[in-house]
């Protein structure tokens, strides 16, 4: 294995390691999201595009 396959391979493994962690991310922040969306849905606040809902 010479440097440059060394050096391509490693590049490759820190791209995949950092795209990881992103996905990784936003599906935690998705799932807090849903959460905080959910306590706010329960406590009456509505969405303004929620057509069902009295003002």
């Amino acid at each position: 294995m010479s440097a440059h396959a060394l050096y391509v391979t490693a590049a490759y493994a820190i791209t995949a390691v950092v795209l990881a962690g992103l996905v990784g991310w936003i599906l935690l922040d998705q799932r807090a999201r849903k959460r905080e969306l959910a306590e706010l849905e329960a406590s009456g606040v509505r969405r303004r595009s929620d057509k069902g809902a009295k003002p």
